[in-house]
């Protein structure tokens, strides 16, 4: 197994949450192994593009694409499953929306502990968003609290990995502006739940999307098949 402590590996699902954490994390000095999940959900193929794009513009070499459309079998969410409709989006909703895919983030950080593992990486890094996002129970930091203990009780005893939630607590505006500072090619991620031409700018993550650009002052670089009002 190789010894590289400041490798870190970065969930990286296309779009602009993600890209943000992974920029905070290479600041903090981490080399960047990207890791990009495909679970047959509705704009799999777009994010998979703009994942490669991002990578591409970083010059990230350690890449790694794999699939568990085992999720999209499952069902039980908007995202996968065809006969379930998109919710409208609503910037008001309260508990937890049709678009919540089962557990899927813990599907997800069991496939980076594997690869961080056998990289002998020192970090796994994710861009859940807790405060202002979609209400989603795997986006909570008591998630990644006991999902920490997880990595250390179930990998190596010599196996030494941080689970890093960069993005954890801050608003997409935060977000937004993090990524203003740090280079962030928004215009290459992906945020949409339902298109993979154009953002719709009607689901939820559309939504919160350009919420985030609003408040922070900035211009969102995605077009837009249709723009609330108050944008």
């Amino acid at each position: 197994m190789m010894t590289l402590t400041k490798v870190a590996v970065v969930l990286m699902s296309g779009g602009m949450d993600s890209a943000v954490a992974a920029a905070l994390v290479r600041q903090q000095g981490y080399e960047l192994a990207a890791l990009h999940v495909m679970y047959g959900h509705r704009t799999a193929g777009r994010e998979r593009q703009a994942f490669s794009d991002i990578c591409s513009t970083w010059g990230i070499v350690r890449r790694l694409e794999v699939s568990i459309d085992y999720l999209r079998a499952i069902g039980g969410s908007a995202l996968t499953d065809p006969t379930l409709p998109l919710p409208e989006g609503r910037l008001d909703r309260e508990g937890i929306p049709p678009t919540y895919i089962p557990f899927r983030n813990a599907n997800l950080l069991s496939i980076a502990t594997s690869w961080a593992e056998v990289l002998g990486a020192g970090a796994i890094a994710i861009g859940a968003v807790e405060e202002d996002s979609s209400g989603y129970p795997d986006c909570r930091e008591v998630f990644y609290e006991a999902f920490q203990r997880v990595i250390d009780t179930g990998t190596r005893p010599q196996t030494r990995i941080q689970l890093l939630t960069p993005v954890i607590h801050f608003r997409k505006s935060q977000i937004v502006r993090a990524g203003a500072e740090l280079g962030v090619p928004f215009h290459l991620t992906w945020s949409c739940y339902s298109r993979e031409d154009i953002a719709c700018g009607e689901c939820d993550s559309c939504l919160l999307r350009l919420r985030g650009f609003r408040e922070a002052g900035l211009p969102d670089p995605l077009p837009y098949a249709r723009l609330p009002q108050w944008v």
